[in-house]
């Protein structure tokens, strides 16, 4: 069963406010490797953002956007060391085409990857390059200061 709690005027009402922050509460997939069902955001949450609110419905700047995804939610959390492109700091980039840039996982077909993302760097290792994995994997859990064993 799926439900829908919003409707489209709300979430974008929502998406602009200034203290708003973009997140997901789905974890990633490999489609090539999953059997089991899963919701499309898996695959989509952030393309979706800027593709069909930011490009095609002018909800918000793609700055704006951008800045809501990355530092705004880093200074939420605490977490001095990313958010932002500095020296010093942990390199996690995603380099996409805003033009392009836009999920196609629905909820009959989830595993499908979002296109116009062209690389992906965590903690300035290439883990994606012209859109295809590279095999390095050097993530590692990040923890806030509220994180307690």
């Amino acid at each position: 069963m799926v439900v829908f709690m919003m409707s489209e005027p709300n979430v974008a009402l929502q998406m602009q406010q200034p203290w708003i922050k973009f997140g997901t509460d789905a974890g990633g997939m490999d489609p090539d490797s999953v059997t089991s069902m899963a919701h499309p955001r898996s695959y989509g949450t952030f393309p979706r953002i800027l593709g069909r609110y930011v490009r095609e419905q002018g909800v918000m700047p793609l700055e704006d956007a951008v800045r809501k995804m990355s530092a705004a939610v880093a200074t939420r959390l605490s977490i001095g060391d990313r958010g932002v492109l500095r020296e010093g700091l942990m390199a996690d980039i995603v380099v996409f085409d805003p033009e392009t840039v836009i999920d196609v996982a629905t909820f009959e077909q989830p595993h499908q990857l979002s296109v116009g993302v062209r690389d992906v760097f965590v903690n300035g290792v290439a883990v994606v390059r012209d859109g295809a994995h590279t095999g390095a994997k050097p993530g590692r859990i990040v923890r806030g200061p509220g994180w307690q064993r």
